[in-house]
């Protein structure tokens, strides 16, 4: 609209001045130059005095809105998007302008507002996280933006410039801002004499012509000492509960026949001793107190496992060694066990003992499931993946595993059964992360288990 009503106002402003120049032209050109030079001039002047009307007032249109438009591109230079232009007085196409500009500061008005409660939102995250963040000038040392978390960790009240720390720590302003640490990584630094352990990562990015450097620092020493205190909260209550659950029968027990023992050396005719009794109490201590050992042993063998004994097997060899462990004792349970390897030269590099142990775990885990199941089979599979990863598979058709309990099977002590110690899967996972390989489960109720080693 504004185009329009401006081009309109130009082409009436540009006729006359061309109308104007015509005619005078035409004057100059007819006239018969014998007239008196009164009678030329009254017929010259009308026309002069038009061209020149109309070339001042066509200068003043165009140089009117120029003016408009310096001025505009003037506050722009000078970020000044507060200002107000007047829409209600003036040429049409003028006030149309006026409503230009006005749409365009509001706009950019706007888009400031937007970004600044953007930047003040990111800001408000940044400092509510425990993670330490900092962005400094390379050149200068001065900080473009620090958070409280930083500070915090690095015990300093406040930080302008990088040159505070070097002269308040050298050897901590060394390790921080001197070097440099593409991916994240752990270094000790001392704070106050104590040492403590973080972890820390740093970009340098530039803006314009200035390089910037950007640190992020996050103490881990008290994330760690929050775990280790909370797992061993964890293991003491474990430990505690099974303990008690043995201690306390085998303490009553004994109590009990340390008190038939006691009346029978008191008054033997009243109060014989029963032999068989005692045998059975006995029995009963002793078998709670096996229990309680063996407990004790399997928690132990959690960390037992930490160094791999590495060689290259044949596939088909270690599903040998399985069939030949495992056979006898599935025939009496009428357990079909049925291996299929794709590939027959397939090899796994992998401490055999250990893999051995998971895939009898694995293969008892598929007996106890195929419990009163209708034709149990457990199959072994072997094969390779078009990645590379060489994978063996323990299926069974058993009772499946439910969807409420399936994530928990891998945690430590947590079983189903009643006479289980909830350590055998937890054995698996920490084996085959020791070979860098990852254990998975897919399950169906009803319908039976698959578990997945990948190598």
């Amino acid at each position: 609209m504004t185009y329009k009503k401006y081009k309109w106002a130009l082409i009436v402003r540009v006729l006359v001045l061309f109308f104007a120049l015509t005619g005078l032209a035409i004057c100059i050109s007819t006239l018969n130059f014998k007239l008196n030079v009164t009678y030329k001039v009254i017929i010259i002047i009308p026309f002069i005095v038009l061209a020149v009307f109309s070339f001042f007032m066509l200068y003043k249109f165009i140089s009117r809105r120029f003016l408009e438009i310096d001025d505009f591109f003037e506050s722009v230079k000078y970020r000044d998007f507060s200002r107000w232009y007047n829409e209600k007085s003036g040429a049409e196409d003028v006030k149309e302008l006026h409503k230009g500009f006005n749409e365009v500061n509001r706009t950019v008005l706007e888009i400031n507002k937007e970004k600044e409660t953007q930047h003040l939102y990111l800001k408000k995250i940044l400092e509510l996280i425990q993670t330490g963040i900092v962005a400094y000038n390379i050149k200068s040392g001065d900080i473009l933006w620090v958070n409280e978390a930083f500070k915090r960790q690095l015990n300093i009240p406040s930080l302008k410039n990088i040159q505070f720390i070097e002269n308040r720590a050298p050897k901590l302003y060394s390790t921080i801002f001197l070097e440099s640490y593409a991916t994240n990584d752990t270094i000790n630094i001392q704070i106050n004499g104590e040492k403590t352990q973080v972890l820390i990562a740093s970009s340098v990015f530039e803006i314009e012509a200035d390089t910037f450097k950007l640190i992020i620092l996050q103490n881990i020493e008290e994330t760690l000492n929050k775990n280790e205190s909370e797992a061993w909260k964890k293991l003491l209550s474990v430990m505690t509960h099974e303990i008690m659950n043995s201690i306390a029968p085998i303490s009553s027990l004994a109590e009990t026949l340390q008190s038939k023992v006691a009346l029978s050396i008191q008054n033997s005719n009243e109060y014989p001793l029963d032999m068989s009794d005692l045998d059975i109490g006995i029995e009963s201590i002793k078998k709670r107190s096996e229990g309680l050992l063996k407990f004790a042993k399997t928690y132990r063998s959690l960390n037992k496992i930490t160094k791999l004994n590495l060689s290259t097997i044949q596939v088909k060899e270690l599903f040998g060694n399985i069939k030949t462990l495992m056979l006898p004792s599935l025939k009496g349970k009428n357990i079909e066990l049925v291996f299929e390897n794709e590939n027959p030269s397939l090899e796994v590099e992998i401490d055999t003992a250990l893999i051995e142990q998971v895939l009898i775990n694995l293969i008892l885990n598929a007996v106890e499931a195929c419990k009163e199941i209708e034709n149990p089979k457990i199959i072994l599979k072997a094969q390779k993946t078009i990645e590379g990863q060489s994978v063996l598979n323990i299926v069974d058709n058993g009772k499946g595993i439910p969807d409420e309990i399936i994530e928990n099977v891998f945690v430590p002590f947590f079983t189903t059964k009643k006479t289980g110690s909830g350590i055998g899967l937890s054995l698996c996972k920490q084996i085959m992360m020791l070979h860098k390989g990852k254990i998975q489960v897919k399950s169906r109720e009803g319908v039976g288990t698959s578990i997945s080693l990948i190598f």
